[in-house]
């Protein structure tokens, strides 16, 4: 049982000191969760919010979400802090403007979903607050929340797959 939790632990250390951060300006806007960073070698990367999951363009509240998060990081200098990359290379990262964290901003706006599926590989605070903005959005109907029933992205874009 000591040498799980050793294992766990030396994960953990692990895992934290892969971490990376990226410093660049939000030169474009995809979605309400997805941005582009330019760094100062004027190298671009694509940037999807970690922990946050928001409407696709189609869906109601795609546009507002997207909206926010430009009026939010375009054209500011953001701190990306990521250690994965996702299937289609894009950096996965907390995004940080103005010393505030915009991904859960998003959330509290209630123009994204907490991301659960991806929610263990985030720091426990962060899993926490995530999960507390979208219980406190939902209940004050903020956003997508004022509709009776939203349809989360991932169902959304499953269905969009099978037709």
């Amino acid at each position: 049982m000591i040498r799980f939790l050793a294992a766990i632990l030396l994960a953990a250390v692990a895992h934290c000191a892969a971490a990376d951060t990226l410093t660049g300006r939000v030169v474009s806007i995809a979605d309400g969760d997805t941005i582009t960073v330019l760094d100062t070698a004027n190298t671009q990367y694509k940037i999807r919010l970690s922990g946050v999951d928001a409407p696709e363009k189609g869906q109601p509240y795609g546009r507002v979400s997207r909206q926010r998060l430009a009026d939010s990081v375009f054209t500011k200098t953001v701190q990306v802090e990521w250690d994965k990359r996702d299937r289609y290379g894009r950096i996965v990262g907390k995004v940080i403007a103005d010393g505030r964290d915009v991904c859960l901003s998003q959330i509290e706006a209630g123009l994204a979903w907490h991301y659960k599926k991806y929610e263990m590989e985030q720091p426990v605070a962060d899993r926490r607050a995530y999960a507390d903005a979208e219980v406190r959005a939902r209940d004050q109907k903020r956003g997508l929340w004022m509709d009776a029933h939203p349809v989360p992205p991932w169902e959304w874009r499953r269905a969009a797959r099978s037709n």
